[in-house]
Order: C-alpha cells, then structure tokens, then sequence
C-alpha cells in the first residue's frame, strides 16, 4: 500500500523531519515488484531505505521511498571450517552480527554496532577495525529494475573499493539488492591488530580471546567514542579517510610530524579523516543545533530540529578548511539526498 506525504523523521538516523511524497514498505520480492509496477514508481524518483544510516536527507524527497523489510537469517551451506549464510536486506546489520557471534561463526565481529541495514552493507563495503565485508563476502542477489528479475553477483562482480561499490557507481539505481551471503569461519582467525581492540582486550585482561571477546570490545569503544543515533542525530563516520600519495605525505609529514596515517603500499599513505578535521578546530564545535560530536570528528550531529541543507553546509565548509589546511580533498562517506 502506497501512502501520501510521510515523515521520515523515524527512518533515518539523523532524525530529519523530511517528507516523502510518496512512501510504501515491502516485505516480499513479489510485493516489490508489484510495487515497481505501479504509476507512482514509474513517474517518479525513487529511493529504497534500510536502516536510513548513511544517507543526509537535504529537502522533502519528491518521489516514492521503498522501505526494504525483507526479514531472514538462512544457512546455505557449511563444511568443517566454514559456514555460508544468507541474510536478507532488510535485516539490521548488527542483529546478524549478533546472530553469527551467537553461532560462533566468525568473521564480522570487527563490524559490530555499525548502524544500518544488511542491504547497504555490500554497497558501502562496510569496515571497521581492520575489517571489511569484502574479506567475507561471497554473492548477493539484487533485482534488476528495469526487467524485474533477480541477478546474482559474485565477489568479482562487485568492484569493491574503499567505503564503495559498483553499486554506488556504474550500476547506482538500476538493482535492489535483496540478500547477502558471507562465507564466515568457525575456525577463526582473530583481527585485534588495531591498538584500540588490543588496548581493549588488555583492559579487561583477556589474553586469548573469542569472537564474542572481539565483538564487545569494538562494542565498548565504538558506545565510548559514537554517539547514539537513538539520543543524537548521526549517520556514524560522514568522511571517508583520504588517501595519498607518499610525495605528498613526506610534505605533510615533516611539517606535522604526529599525523595519523597509515602506510597502505611504498606510495600510498591513507589519513586519518578525523585527525585532520581535529586539527583545522572542527572537532566539538556546536552551531545553533547541529556540529562535529565532541568525542569523535568524523561525525555529523543533529542536536534535534537541524536541517539536512545545514548539515550538508557544515560538511562543504569543514571540506575547505581541511584543504586549506593541509591540502588534502576530503570525501564524503554518506549519500547525499
């Protein structure tokens, strides 16, 4: 059933009061494709909603919104050593995070509490703490707008890059993804190679740890250094960490010699976003009812009543500083609508 001028306030994590023109949930691949047939999607814009983590919602959406609540957890199949499950898209992420640490299958436990919706997983290529749903992924299925049927892509299908997708790029609004599969170990080999899990883990004097030990570590600090889109307005990390080549990192380095970075190859260097915004004074500063969180500067927040063009003015004017400053083009993480 499709409704008439709907509040998204509820429906995205930034708790922008928005509207849809038009606004219809789907539980069932038939139900979606019934609602592809109607007048209502065909001559409109459309936008398909998840968890509505990682989007900014700028102005009323002038179009029909899909709320994908396509609800499942399956395995496929499993051997010794591994396990391949399937969730459908409208699942939230860290429910099936939850779920595979519950089976003690591992793999994603360094992607817990990342907010949204399994569906938006794969298009983002999630990561976290060493981690990306790349290193786990197996295939999707998504239907094809255009010709309403279901098409599978593979690993290599996907064209995964850093925080993207084919999906955001060549193939954006032509498929609905509809379900995952992620190829998870019960064998596991833990990732705590980041001093921040490692520090965790140390804290709570756990020496050889779980997945579940893992888990409720990046939990702790992820609740530590996030805010909580349920109490503050967010779509977790706005800016993707910019990567660089080493000419111009020795440059930087020598003038800022505490500059977090990350060797990635003998002529790449990847920034830490949030350090460079931190230091071009970005990092707790509050305007009117919106502003860089306090603890961590890599996120946006609505205080409550904000606007998604102020927002978004925020996001442009912290881009011009950081380049000013150090010459480095920032990039946005979420998807601005």
């Amino acid at each position: 059933m499709i409704q008439e001028n709907i509040d998204l306030q509820p429906y995205n994590t930034f708790g922008l009061a928005v509207k849809a023109k038009y606004f219809a949930a789907f539980k069932t691949i038939e139900a979606l494709k019934l609602l592809i047939d109607t007048t209502e999607f065909k001559s409109n814009d459309s936008l398909v909603l998840g968890g509505g983590s990682n989007m900014l919602l700028t102005q009323d959406f002038d179009g029909l919104v899909l709320k994908n609540e396509l609800h499942g957890i399956d395995i496929v199949k499993e051997d010794k050593e591994f396990v391949w499950v399937k969730a459908n898209a409208g699942e939230t992420w860290h429910n099936f995070v939850m779920y595979a640490i519950a089976n003690n299958y591992g793999g994603i436990e360094n992607l817990s509490l990342i907010p949204g919706s399994v569906g938006a997983a794969p298009m983002q290529n999630i990561g976290a703490y060493g981690v990306e749903i790349k290193d786990v992924f197996e295939e999707l299925e998504a239907l094809e707008i255009s010709s309403k049927s279901i098409k599978t892509f593979k690993h290599s299908d996907c064209d995964f890059g850093y925080r993207e997708s084919v999906f955001k790029r060549d193939l954006k609004g032509q498929f609905i993804i509809l379900n995952i599969s992620l190829k998870l170990t019960k064998n596991h080999v833990l990732n705590t190679s980041y001093g921040a899990i490692e520090n965790k883990l140390k804290e709570c004097s756990i020496a050889i740890p779980t997945i579940k030990d893992v888990s409720d570590a990046v939990i702790s600090i992820r609740q530590e250094k996030l805010p909580n889109p349920a109490e503050i307005g967010n779509s977790g990390s706005f800016f993707k960490n910019p990567v660089i080549e080493k000419v111009q990192f020795d440059a930087l380095f020598e003038k800022y010699p505490n500059i977090a970075s990350y060797k990635l190859n003998d002529n790449a260097f990847k920034l830490a976003a949030g350090w460079l915004i931190e230091q071009a004074g970005w990092k707790g500063k509050t305007i009117d009812n919106y502003g860089v969180h306090k603890n961590q500067a890599l996120v946006l927040v609505n205080y409550g009543g904000a606007n998604g063009s102020d927002i978004f003015q925020l996001s442009e004017d912290i881009l011009e500083s950081v380049h000013e400053k150090f010459g480095v083009q920032l990039e946005r993480e979420v998807n601005i609508i």
